[in-house]
């Protein structure tokens, strides 16, 4: 008789880490299930929507018939991801909260009390990801927290573990994963890599967990619930009134209560205004919020972006960058969007320029770019500056025209 694994999976009270934790416990491992408690406030309406997830998720382990823990880590969520968030949005970018939180809460915070408090062997959850590892390849890794280094482990970079999208590509979560540790990487199980959403919505009502197959697919920022952003970020940050102007022809078209209550390409609610206008840019330094009269304008799409220190998943650049410091890949920075065509190069600094195939709607500061190669999850770094947009080289172009044919100065355009 073999020895018994002991896999520690985190459970969110939703349908695919339920079927995750089911799954393995279908494949003989001893499973231990663990609701994270991330944020501590009732919604507009009153409803705690954690204790509600927390009882779904310990249900789920009661069907199973196996431990169920809760661990709180709302200081640590406060200070690592919703601190980091305002900070973001006063500086006027966009973050994404859900890559945050992976990269601080469950695949450093969990992931460290799995082993150090519960014992655990391996730690599991419910993303649509999967690694160039089988099981028994995680089993055999020894334990490491972490790597908080910017060169890692450089022994175990030898041999690092590759991230990749899931079987389903609808579904496939590797841009939420992109800023996890090697470390925590190897040895990490995703028992959903191979299966579709449907296939695993069908194991769930074989299951009979109905009480989680019910439940709408979580969509959003979390800790906001059901209230509108803008009523919830002025909880935190105090209201900076501006301007909207329009990026046509610098008329003021209205006001706003702070840049930080709009990201790129949202529409722009401008009380007064029939027509419906979009935002695209913001400067930080005069308070404005630019607005373009449609949701396509020119002035929403660009081609290049810089982003901050890139974090590659293996730890070091492909050699074929370090190599040439140019390499041809795949990009995106949404969820669900299609993966583009694009070049990038690679700064001395460890940051990287983005060059896409084509242009690209609402890039945006703070946001994730993140790149592949195939199916393989290369890494991401957070979106810093862009590239001219289609407007300002229009307008260039306009004034080049005029001027002669002599050369011009490109549009200025407020720092994002």
């Amino acid at each position: 008789m073999g020895l018994l694994r002991h896999v520690v999976c985190a459970m969110s009270g939703g349908v695919d880490s339920s079927v995750a934790a089911l799954i393995l416990k279908k494949r003989g491992y001893k499973v231990t299930g663990v609701y994270m408690k991330n944020w501590d406030s009732l919604d507009e309406i009153g409803v705690c929507t954690s204790e509600k997830d927390c009882e779904d998720a310990y249900r789920v382990c009661r069907i199973l018939d196996i431990p169920f823990h809760q661990v709180s880590f709302v200081k640590e969520y406060w200070h690592h991801v919703f601190s980091y968030l305002l900070k973001e949005y006063e500086e006027g970018r966009t973050a994404n909260p859900d890559v945050l939180c992976n990269k601080h809460i469950k695949f450093d915070h969990f992931y460290t009390h799995a082993f150090n408090t519960l014992g655990a062997d391996a730690v599991a959850t419910g993303h649509y990801a999967r690694t160039s590892q089988e099981d028994e390849e995680v089993f055999q890794q020894s334990y490491s927290p972490p790597s908080t280094s910017l060169n890692g482990d450089r022994f175990e970079i030898r041999n690092p573990v590759k991230l990749y999208r899931a079987a389903d590509l609808v579904k496939s979560q590797t841009l939420f994963l992109s800023q996890i540790h090697q470390n925590a990487l190897r040895k990490t199980l995703f028992p959903l890599a191979g299966l579709t959403k449907d296939f695993v919505k069908k194991m769930a009502a074989e299951a009979g967990f109905h009480h989680v197959l019910m439940k709408k697919e979580s969509m959003g920022i979390c800790f906001i619930g059901l209230r509108k952003f803008e009523s919830f970020i002025l909880e935190y940050l105090e209201p900076k009134p501006g301007k909207f102007i329009s990026i046509e022809d610098g008329r003021v078209m209205g006001s706003h209560k702070g840049w930080f209550t709009y990201t790129l390409g949202q529409r722009a609610r401008i009380q007064g205004q029939k027509d419906t206008w979009f935002v695209v840019d913001k400067d930080i330094a005069t308070g404005d919020v630019l607005v373009g009269p449609t949701t396509k304008h020119p002035a929403l799409f660009c081609d290049t972006a810089r982003t901050d220190r890139f974090h590659w998943i293996s730890e070091d650049p492909p050699p074929e960058l370090v190599r040439t410091q140019k390499m041809d890949c795949l990009f995106h920075f949404l969820h669900n969007m299609p993966l583009i065509p694009c070049s990038v190069t690679l700064n001395a600094d460890g940051s990287v320029w983005i060059t896409l195939s084509r242009t690209v709607r609402a890039l945006t500061p703070g946001q994730f770019a993140v790149l592949y190669k195939g199916d393989e999850c290369l890494g991401s770094g957070k979106i810093l500056e862009l590239g001219p947009s289609e407007f300002a080289l229009q307008r260039s172009r306009e004034r080049s025209a005029a001027s002669g044919g002599q050369k011009a100065q490109p549009a200025p355009e407020p720092a994002s």
